[in-house]
């Protein structure tokens, strides 16, 4: 990353970044693409277990490894203060985290995901798949939340095209993997469902090992010596990373566990509506990788600068962050609007499957410019390591406002599960805009601090 002096030169710099954060983001998501469309394709009742499944294991997965994350904001201030032996220390005591937050999902998966399931009432067969599914899952997680610690590490450098590489090396094989296990192909075992699970923790470990050896033979990340010796562990840098990152995943933890409540909710309804909304969803939150994409890019930017002091620097970016977020998610949600139907058949061949979730997706437009608001306002605030409030924030909006509008309009209305939709809406635009409001604030006390030097 360099220094920066005007806009052009700025928006640039971002889309370095941007463009291969947007195709690895892609590229993880696409394991799960390829879990619910394989799945959707066997039968619905094998969605709608994965369905079940994800819908129990993102806010586990996003709220945790949200921690681990803030390994990123970390290290790009070290960076910009051209501190390298803080960089290294923090990245190692962040794999420390990383492994034993994974061992703790495992064992406590272990004890409380057959009783979880129970709870549900769920039909046997979505019961089984979701479990088989997660079983399956589990064994990839480990390797997961180490790759997102040195995913970050990569990314603060300003090196984001590695990790690029990486997945779109490893995707044919997570395809094939998820081919050949849900279906039974070519002499393997037809798991169905649950086969996604098995593929996609195959592909967590090729990944793995993969970014390990570009860490230790490439520069500049060799230079780093980052796995030279495990003994650097540091009760005060694990401390330095659980202080931003509890925040923050629990900010992200806050969401992803609206969004899996809902699908519990609906979990009431027939598999046909428990299908279709898992289809909009996934269609949603696959676009959502670009804002999510620019809030990577922004935390990075935004924390290099502040380390460097160039405190105006930080507040384009941020801006710039917002403001392209919102324009794309107002073109790709017209265009998922006008071409609903079509996208929908993509996931599903029961037509009425196809046609609820073509309803759904009228809502998408607003939903997406609502969530791409409060997800790069967010992202800013993460680059000047302010995660407090935005923490209280989220928790406000998505469990305050967001699930107990869209409970009230589902049931005491005749919108049914439509009215969830418009509840999330609601909440995700009040967090867009009282983190806006938040990011505005500490802009100005950044401004006076840089006025006083």
């Amino acid at each position: 990353m360099n220094q920066t002096f005007t806009i052009q030169e700025k928006m640039k710099q971002i889309f370095i970044l941007l463009i291969p954060i947007l195709i690895t983001q892609l590229g993880m998501f696409s394991m799960v693409f390829f879990n619910t469309i394989m799945s959707g394709k066997y039968h619905s009742s094998d969605l709608a277990g994965v369905a079940i499944g994800s819908s129990i294991w993102n806010p586990v997965f996003t709220g945790l490894s949200g921690i681990l994350l803030a390994v990123s904001p970390i290290v790009a201030q070290s960076y910009g203060e051209k501190k390298t032996g803080e960089v290294t220390s923090v990245v190692k005591n962040g794999l420390y985290l990383a492994i034993f937050i994974a061992v703790s999902v495992i064992i406590i998966g272990f004890f409380l995901l057959d009783p979880l399931l129970t709870k549900m009432n769920l039909p046997n067969d979505v019961q089984n798949t979701a479990r088989d599914y997660l079983i399956g899952l589990s064994f990839g997680i480990i390797p997961l939340f180490a790759f997102n610690v040195l995913r970050s590490f990569i990314y603060a450098l300003g090196k984001t095209r590695v990790v690029m590489v990486i997945l779109i090396l490893a995707l044919p094989i997570n395809l094939i993997f998820n081919y050949v296990l849900i279906f039974g192909r070519f002499g393997f075992p037809e798991l169905g469902g649950a086969g996604g699970g098995y593929a996609t923790a195959v592909t967590y470990w090729l990944i793995l090992f993969m970014i390990i050896f570009v860490i230790k033979t490439q520069s500049p990340f060799s230079s780093f010596n980052v796995f030279s010796n495990f003994k650097g562990y540091s009760f005060e840098k694990c401390k330095e990373i659980l202080k931003i990152g509890v925040p923050m995943g629990l900010s992200i933890f806050f969401e992803t566990s609206m969004f899996a409540v809902v699908t519990i909710l609906l979990s009431k309804f027939n598999v046909t509506t428990i299908a279709a909304y898992q289809s909009a969803l996934n269609i949603v939150s696959f676009l959502y990788m670009i804002p999510m994409s620019i809030s990577m890019a922004q935390t990075v930017l935004v924390g290099f600068e502040v380390g460097a002091g160039r405190y105006k620097d930080a507040k384009a970016y941020s801006w710039l962050g917002i403001y392209l977020s919102i324009i794309i998610a107002l073109v790709t949600g017209l265009l998922v609007v006008l071409f609903r139907y079509q996208v929908a058949g993509f996931y599903s061949n029961e037509a009425a499957v196809i046609s609820l979730t073509a309803h759904f997706l009228i809502y998408a437009l607003f939903f997406q410019i609502s969530d791409a608001i409060q997800a790069t306002a967010q992202a800013a605030l993460r680059g000047y390591k302010d995660v407090n409030l935005s923490f209280i924030i989220t928790l406000i909006a998505y469990w305050l406002i967001c699930l107990p509008v869209g409970y009230l309009l589902a049931h005491q209305t005749n919108l049914g599960a439509t009215g969830y939709w418009i509840g999330l809406t609601i909440g995700l635009l009040a967090a867009g805009v009282c983190l806006s409001l938040r990011l505005i604030y500490v802009q100005k006390k950044k401004f006076i601090i840089e006025q006083a030097g």
